[in-house]
Order: C-alpha cells, then structure tokens, then sequence
C-alpha cells in the first residue's frame, strides 16, 4: 500500500497542549510530520482522503471496552493490557479525554470529505480495496513512551509502520464481544450508519520495543 497514509493522535488536552500527531507516508521513500495542533490534524487526514490515499487513524487511547459475560470481570483489564487496565489510571484517563476528542476529530473529517469514503474496523478488506478509512488503537506504555505528546504518537505510527507486511498478526488485545467507543464515534460524526460497528473491536498496536523511527518534521517549525 504505498499511498497509504498512517496517521496517529495521542490523546490529551488540547488547551493545556497534551495533544500531540504524527502522520507516516508509506510511499518508496517513507517521510513522516508531526505537530500539535488538532485542527491541522483533521486538514492533513481530510487532505489525504480527498487525493484519494487510504489513510490507518490511530488514537492513543482505548476505543473499545470489553463486556464479559460475567459480571464480576466487568472492570477487569483487557486480555494483553497487564497491569494497563482500560479502566484504571492513565487507561481510564485517556478513555475518557477520548471520547470527545474522537467524535470532534471525526466530525471535522466528515465535514471536509468531498465524497462518501469506506470505512475499516479489519486490516484484510482494507488493504484489499485500498481506499477509505481503517482504524487502529495505539498502546504506547511505560519504558516504550517518549516523553511528549507528538513523540508518543510519533513512535506509534513506525511502530505500525514496523508491522504493515500483516498488522493483524501483532494484534495486541483480543476481544469478542465488546462495546466500541470508536463505532459510536463514527456513527455521531456521521461517517458511517452501520450500527454493527458499535460491537465490534478494532486492531490494536502495542508498542512493546525501542524502535529506530524515520526521521520527522515538525509542521509548525517547518511553516516558521
């Protein structure tokens, strides 16, 4: 897929800062941006899908919650975060910063596509046709995190970069049945109807190495 654009956001607050992308052009020459600025996030992948480039969205924070049949595991940790519970500390923070940030972001994207696009919860339909939306969690922990915001999101995207020959198997967290945080994000902004995506999980790409990252530009100093 060498017009594939992969992007990724690691959620924080926007007013504070704690907002942080990256965005990994698969082309013959790989080249990367990165930047702050959640406006230019939505321009740069609304842009791309508009030229017609399949584009992999990334959130740094979980989009989707298990529901495990019995009631006692309801708040447990999913099955490949460890001591990462989605629902507890830095897990639980980011899940909740997320679930407005995704719909904005999304929303944003819809309102400057200049057609209906496909939209992708699995990797093989995907890269089959080539064109639309795939979407994929980021987990980027402990000793693997950068220090920043855009550093974060910046090691995510080479990560998934890393895996692109068969990114479903580095699936980091397996899930049946679940309620998806992304799928009802998509169904607010407009992007899709589908109700079914509203129970289904997506890809998720755990950072669990140190990684050689392609170098990057950052858009604001290189507009400056």
């Amino acid at each position: 897929m060498s017009s594939l654009a992969i992007y990724c956001a690691d959620i924080g607050s926007v007013a504070k800062g704690n907002f942080g992308w990256a965005r990994l052009n698969c082309a013959e020459t790989p080249t990367c941006i990165v930047g702050q600025d959640i406006r230019d996030f939505t321009d740069n992948i609304a842009d791309d899908l508009n030229s017609n480039h399949p584009v992999a969205l990334g959130f740094e924070c979980p989009l989707f919650i298990p529901i495990p049949d019995e009631p006692e595991f309801l708040t447990s940790a999913r099955e490949g975060e460890g001591n990462r519970a989605w629902s507890a500390g830095a897990g639980a923070w980011s899940l909740v910063t997320g679930l407005s940030e995704t719909v904005w972001i999304l929303t944003q994207i819809q309102q400057k596509l200049l057609a209906d696009i496909p939209i992708h919860l699995r990797w093989s339909p995907f890269q089959q046709s080539n064109v639309g939306l795939f979407f994929w969690e980021a987990f980027v922990t402990g000793d693997f995190k950068a220090g920043t915001h855009i550093g974060d999101a910046e090691i995510a995207v080479n990560q998934f970069y890393k895996y692109l020959r068969d990114p479903e198997a580095h699936n980091a967290i397996k899930s049946s049945n679940v309620r998806s945080l992304i799928g009802a994000a998509l169904l607010q902004s407009g992007l899709t109807d589908e109700l079914s995506l509203l129970n289904k999980p997506c890809l998720v790409i755990r950072v669990s190495e140190h990684i050689d990252c392609i170098p990057s530009i950052d858009v604001q100093q290189d507009l400056a």
